[in-house]
């Protein structure tokens, strides 16, 4: 016997991956529930932990076979507080879950988010958001989101669709190529030059793209009107006006598409809540600067979806988008997308925009109408890393990275 030729290293990103696996190997079921949850490895990393704190979580996960990366200077009390890495199984940080109902300084309170963050990247159910036009079913295959931009200034397709009839066959188009939502907006949300009063912080003020609310709603209103009648999968509305989303609710679309995440508009969480409709959020701000990227766009969405369940917006109608394109630099674009992963620890579906965008052209140092392979090099990606909705203007060539994309990642 040769070892050499016996040896496999196996990733493994799940418990019920290392189930599986076991179970394939023969191995009972009283091991398997033993063993799976030490499969498989958690880093979870907290912001801004009290010293005495970040000191308690090391020595319970050193004394669980673990371990609790913080900054130098905890242990001696040199510094007042740290982040913290805890690094350990399923098994370690359950064992820590459990202890953290007896300590001091605040760990108590920590029990429950990071229980449920653990639990919201374990699990992946299936599961359906209804709409007036059907339902959205999460969890067997990625949902392609068609985008139809009545506008005349779109910095991919601008001009193509804002006549109403070209814009309603192109709609039926992307139905006939397998869409299954059909996103259409009516102001150009690319990013644009803000003025030196509105920098400073992430706060958004109202109308900052400088296209009125009327002007919007008549873009809107002749493609929406025989939308309504005519197409039969979801269709979604790209604004952040409350009153536009109002009166594309009354006129009978399923879904809010909101690129700054409610907080443009103080009146739009509350207009979404009263129609009992799913909602987008979207990840947004201003500038590009950020202290951590990935941990700002996670607060940044839980303050959106904060914003959504307090005006009355059901928690299992939230869907979140991070903003690829928007406050984001080519590099960080990049990083985002290597960390979509993450956005699991949200536990809402999650969209991805990046058709066409910047972030491909300044890559790949190609011009818009040169971008299908980067955004599908994207698709695929995205998909691989747990993205639910891709939002997509060439449909018939993304639905088909999507289904063989599933195909491995879904199998």
């Amino acid at each position: 016997m040769s070892w050499q030729e016996e040896i496999e290293v196996i990733e493994i990103n799940s418990q019920k991956q290392a189930a599986a696996l076991m179970q394939k190997m023969g191995v009972d079921r009283g091991g398997l529930e033993v063993m799976a949850p030490k499969a498989v490895h958690y880093a979870v990393k907290l912001k801004n932990v009290p010293a005495a704190a970040a000191n308690i979580l090391k020595q319970e996960m050193l004394a669980r076979g673990g371990e609790a990366a913080v900054r130098r200077g905890v242990i001696d009390g040199a510094v007042d507080s740290s982040d913290v890495l805890l690094l350990g199984t399923a098994r370690q940080l359950q064992l820590l879950l459990e202890k953290l109902r007896r300590q001091p300084f605040g760990l108590r309170q920590l029990r429950e988010p990071l229980e449920k963050a653990l639990r919201n990247w374990e699990e992946r159910p299936v599961w359906e958001i209804p709409c007036l036009r059907g339902k959205l079913t999460f969890g067997e295959r990625t949902l392609i989101m068609g985008i139809l931009n009545v506008t005349p200034d779109s910095f991919s397709d601008g001009g193509l669709f804002n006549d109403p009839i070209r814009a309603v066959e192109r709609a039926h188009e992307m139905v006939a190529e397998g869409a299954d939502i059909i996103d259409v907006g009516g102001e150009s949300t690319r990013p644009v030059y803000v003025p030196a009063e509105n920098r400073g912080n992430n706060t958004v003020r109202k109308n900052i793209y400088g296209l009125p609310v009327e002007e919007e709603w008549r873009r809107l209103e002749p493609v929406l009107r025989r939308l309504v009648d005519e197409i039969r999968v979801p269709i979604s509305v790209d604004t952040y006006h409350a009153e536009t989303a109002r009166r594309a609710l009354e006129m009978g679309v399923d879904i809010i598409n909101d690129v700054w995440g409610f907080k443009a508009d103080p009146e739009m969480a509350g207009v979404c809540a009263a129609y009992d409709v799913p909602v987008i959020l979207m990840h947004n701000q201003y500038s590009t600067n950020y202290r951590d990227l990935m941990f700002d766009i996670l607060s940044g969405l839980r303050e959106s979806i904060a914003l959504a369940e307090r005006a009355g917006v059901k928690s299992e109608k939230i869907i979140v988008d991070p903003g690829i394109g928007f406050g984001k630099d080519t590099e960080q674009n990049l990083e985002v997308m290597r960390s979509l992963r993450e956005l699991k620890v949200l536990g809402k579906p999650v969209l991805l925009g990046t058709s066409r965008k910047s972030l491909i052209g300044n890559t790949l140092g190609l011009p818009v109408d040169q971008r299908m392979e980067g955004t599908a090099a994207t698709v695929a990606l995205g998909i691989a890393l747990g993205v639910d909705i891709v939002r997509v203007h060439d449909v018939k060539e993304m639905v088909r990275v999507a289904r063989m994309a599933d195909a491995v990642v879904r199998r």
